[in-house]
């Protein structure tokens, strides 16, 4: 099995499959517009124009299961993500991303990589992990996401490679992108 296995919903409700990405690196994040994490999506977008024409493509997946970060509606996150940070990678359907309503393609992401913590040099790092403490204490058990902003790297045969947490900034992944590239 692999990623390549799954069908996505589009932001207009349509459905996809993933094996139309086969033979293209993939990153995999789950974003949201009002997080912290959500300048990332500039980023995002940077390392895309980058590196793009060599076969690697920035896959989003909206959710709003951490403090409501999400408000938007579907059209809306598209709209706001090209406006306000040149978005132009495709960000499909809002989903659940962990616990009992999780996307299954979530669930196979984080059954293939195990959360491994945070970069605590990150300087929301030691934020996050008070809030999740205090407010969230069940996010911090087990493998599931733990905030908007984790992301996959997936290798052309659509495994995953590498997991990074919120607290991993774009630029950071770059060494990796260009090893499956």
């Amino acid at each position: 099995m692999s990623i390549f296995d799954y069908k996505v919903k589009t932001a207009s409700g349509l459905t996809t499959s993933l094996e139309k990405y086969k033979g293209n690196v993939l990153l995999i994040v789950n974003t949201a517009t009002k997080c912290g994490f959500t300048p990332q999506l500039t980023d995002l977008q940077k390392l895309q124009e980058r590196y793009g024409e060599r076969g690697f493509q920035i896959v989003a997946f909206p959710s709003n299961q951490f403090a409501e970060q999400e408000p938007l509606k579907d059209g809306e996150i598209t709209e706001f993500c090209a406006l306000n940070h040149g978005v132009n990678f495709p960000i499909f359907k809002k989903i659940d991303v962990r616990d009992d309503n999780a996307h299954p393609l979530y669930t196979y992401l984080t059954s293939q990589k195990p959360f491994e913590g945070f970069n605590m040099d990150h300087p929301v790092s030691k934020l996050l992990m008070s809030i999740l403490k205090e407010r969230h204490p069940h996010y911090l058990l087990g493998d599931s996401i733990k905030w908007n902003f984790t992301k996959f790297l997936i290798n052309r045969e659509g495994n995953v490679v590498n997991r990074f947490e919120s607290t991993t900034e774009p630029f950071e992944m770059e060494p990796y992108i260009e090893t499956l590239l």
